[in-house]
């Protein structure tokens, strides 16, 4: 993982998990159980930190003459080659600040709106499951997510943030 701190994140969450679900088998099941709920944690979490690292890139498709509804922007990008890139300091602090004007933009939406946003592109449901963990249609899902797009574009936008398409 690379990430001490994350990596006793997940083996405390794993055990949490573990002790609530199953804290009633045999001992004999549990090391099973637990390297597979490990397993499934981590790969969350790399998951959730593809994800968050792709926050600029999927945001910046936002463009202007996006008004087919029925095309989710943020399903048609792609993300960067995979290739490292090391950033200057000055370009870390830039998308630091970037990144908590989003987060303060995606606070003040809606909370439908909001929370469809969050399940579907930071933690990564599709549209079906997103639609089932907030108990409505998926027209709804992509109505609340093309709707928190679009204000979140006005909003950056006033803010003065500009991003970038990567290629």
């Amino acid at each position: 993982m690379r990430d001490e701190e994350a990596a006793l994140d997940i083996v405390q969450d794993a055990m949490l998990r573990l002790a609530e679900k199953y804290g009633h088998r045999p001992a004999g099941e549990l090391p099973m159980l637990f390297h597979r709920i490990v397993q499934n944690a981590i790969r969350d979490w790399f998951r959730r930190q593809k994800v968050r690292s792709l926050w600029t890139t999927l945001l910046s498709s936002l463009g202007p003459g996006r008004d087919d509804d029925d095309q989710d922007p943020l399903e048609t990008l792609q993300p960067p080659d995979g290739s490292e890139v090391q950033e200057s300091p000055a370009t870390q602090f830039e998308r630091a600040q970037v990144l908590e004007i989003i987060r303060q933009e995606v606070a003040r939406l809606p909370e439908r709106q909001r929370e469809a946003f969050i399940l579907r592109y930071w933690e990564e449901l599709d549209v079906a499951e997103t639609a089932r963990a907030m108990n409505c249609s998926e027209g709804s899902v992509k109505t609340h997510c093309s709707r928190a797009a679009h204000a979140l574009q006005v909003a950056l936008r006033a803010r003065g943030v500009t991003l970038e398409m990567k290629s």
